[in-house]
């Protein structure tokens, strides 16, 4: 197996000293989805978190972190987050942005620091897999220690009780 790279989101929380594992996977340039990258690790859906970025009426740019099965809620990520409408922001924006890629959008060592919100299922787990900020590789990491890096918050930002239904 060859050597894993560390990025920069992984010097970030090395300097932090934030314990993290990283979790290699092979990438699938045709799909980049959350379910595709918890099969690769052999792990649950429900703990691989995927970061969204969103920009708000009010406040301008936000990040939610949710789980790959669930999909962000907009009203309810425009509330907590003090706007009134928010939508998630155009693909061609990512880069720029964030300074990350579609596939490898870390909640950590954005361009800038953003307002994060991550889903209140987070917690429920001892580890959680976020990406490391770039394709191909996962931070395997306890998910207070995460929100406690990156200064989030822990709300209910999708339907939760549509998924749970489900399950």
């Amino acid at each position: 197996m060859k050597k894993l790279t560390k990025t920069n989101a992984a010097r970030l929380l090395d300097k932090a000293k934030v314990p993290y594992e990283l979790i290699p996977y092979e990438v699938d340039e045709n799909n980049l989805a959350a379910d595709h990258v918890a099969q690769s690790i052999g792990e649950d859906i429900h703990q691989v978190f995927k970061t969204l970025v969103l920009h708000g009426d009010r406040t301008g740019h936000f990040v939610c972190v949710v789980p790959g099965s669930d999909e962000v809620d907009l009203k309810k990520a425009a509330r907590v987050s003090g706007n009134k409408k928010a939508d998630l922001i155009a693909m061609k924006d990512l880069l720029a942005t964030t300074g990350y890629i579609r596939g490898g959008c870390s909640p950590v060592g954005m361009k800038k620091p953003f307002p994060t919100f991550f889903h209140s299922t987070a917690t429920r787990f001892p580890h959680i897999f976020v990406s490391a900020g770039v394709r191909g590789l996962q931070f395997k990491i306890n998910p207070q220690d995460l929100i406690d890096y990156v200064g989030a918050q822990v709300a209910d930002i999708t339907d939760e009780d549509e998924q749970l239904a489900k399950n």
